[in-house]
């Protein structure tokens, strides 16, 4: 006897091996996340193989949450940018541990939540300018290029300059060149699993170049390593939160964004609440899992090119991504030189949204060109924020344009500027 969807359930009719399918080919074009967002969370200080154990934990419980709960074919990953701003701005640029991070994520994730089930989330939605939404989407693909340069080796601290070019001689240089033209061309060309058979490639050239670590690794999976406790020790200090503010803004409106572009794909936008909600409950599990937020992943579009219309595709997804502890070993081999290309590329997608921006308004322009700028130059996403927005009143207020000012935006504004006030006097 077939569900009905609309109470959430999964759909029983229909064609199985095509749901199955197109969950097996989101799993290849999303299971590049598991070395990429390890990489990114070993800079917090955490080991590599926890870091991508917790990507394929979170990735698993969220796809399946949402094939069951929701009953869409849409797999949950962490989210390219969210991982930057968690590891590079919340650990590294306020000084909180991990734990103290996690518990950052917890309670954004529960802001998120909030929105999820109340009429905050419309509030917030209509009270943010679209081109300052659209503007931190860009400054964030500019940070992972950045990020991306760096750890390639293409890009390195300069003598006389903040940044130079690498060294041409180094064979990191040129394995790094080689994989970004190769990972340029697969993608042009639409290659299945593009993002993978890149890693894959890329690998290989490290080790013919005699730069890849090829020493055996093994792993013991303790429950320290499954699940995490958030510490609330830094929760009455004030970079607490000014990390959980701009996190919270993130959250909402890219899984906004995210949800409403791929529902209208499915043709399923009745299915948003629920599916909103799975991704909210999602990014608060993320933070026992020990990994920045999931969100409903960019790549689920070869999941709706492949037919796949249930919530069976992103359980068979979800439980492929649980299967791939068991290749943990292997997959933390990949170098650096492999998977910077994708942080390259999808910084790329992401900063195609500078397209959104009214360029011919600068009352628009200007605020969300310092969001831009500032993002990459300031290595903090949230200082990053906070230029913009600042700006956005400054500039509305000069042209007389104070109607299209919310409260809202002004609070927002204010608490930014606040922020910098206490930067100022040491706080």
């Amino acid at each position: 006897m077939p569900y009905n969807n609309n109470k959430g359930k999964i759909h029983m009719t229909g064609n199985w091996r095509t749901e199955i399918i197109a969950g097996l080919i989101g799993y290849l074009t999303t299971v590049y996340i598991v070395a990429v967002n390890g990489s990114i969370l070993s800079e917090t200080g955490i080991s590599l193989e926890s870091g991508m154990m917790a990507t394929i934990l979170a990735s698993f419980a969220g796809s399946v949450l949402m094939g069951i709960y929701a009953g869409l074919p849409l797999i949950l990953i962490p989210g390219m940018g969210i991982n930057a701003l968690f590891a590079y701005s919340i650990v590294e640029g306020t000084g909180l541990s991990f734990q103290e991070a996690l518990a950052v994520i917890l309670v954004a994730s529960l802001l998120f939540l909030l929105t999820a089930f109340t009429k905050l989330g419309s509030v917030l939605k209509h009270a943010i300018p679209e081109s300052l939404k659209h503007a931190i989407t860009v400054g964030l693909g500019f940070f992972l290029i950045l990020i991306g340069l760096e750890k390639s080796g293409l890009i390195v601290r300069g003598e006389q300059t903040i940044v130079a070019i690498g060294d041409f001689t180094s064979p990191v240089f040129i394995v790094s060149l080689l994989t970004l033209f190769l990972a340029i061309f697969l993608f042009m060309k639409n290659i299945p699993a593009n993002f993978l058979v890149t890693m894959i490639a890329g690998t290989f050239l490290a080790y013919l170049f005699g730069i890849l670590e090829t020493a055996k690794r093994s792993i013991t999976i303790h429950m320290g390593d499954m699940l995490f406790v958030p510490q609330f020790t830094a929760v009455n200090d004030l970079e607490f939160w000014l990390a959980v503010f701009p996190l919270t803004i993130i959250l909402i409106f890219e899984n906004m964004g995210l949800l409403h572009g791929q529902l209208h794909m499915l043709n399923r936008n009745n299915s948003y609440n629920r599916a909103y909600q799975v991704t909210a409950f999602s990014s608060m599990m993320s933070a026992f899992f020990g990994t920045s937020p999931t969100v409903s992943a960019a790549e689920n579009a070869a999941v709706l090119a492949s037919n796949g219309k249930k919530g069976t595709a992103a359980i068979t997804a979800g439980l492929l991504f649980l299967a791939t502890l068991f290749i943990i070993p292997w997959i933390s081999m990949i170098p650096n030189t492999a998977i910077s290309p994708i942080l390259i590329i999808v910084g790329v997608l992401m900063a195609q949204n500078i397209r959104h921006v009214p360029l011919d308004d600068l009352s628009e322009a200007l605020p969300a060109f310092l969001i831009v700028a500032m993002i990459p130059f300031t290595y903090s996403i949230a200082d990053g924020m906070a230029f913009g927005f600042i700006a956005y009143p400054i500039v509305k207020l000069a042209l007389a344009k104070q109607k299209e000012l919310s409260p809202v935006l002004l609070v927002i504004s204010v608490l930014f500027l606040f922020h910098f006030v206490m930067k100022i006097i040491g706080i």
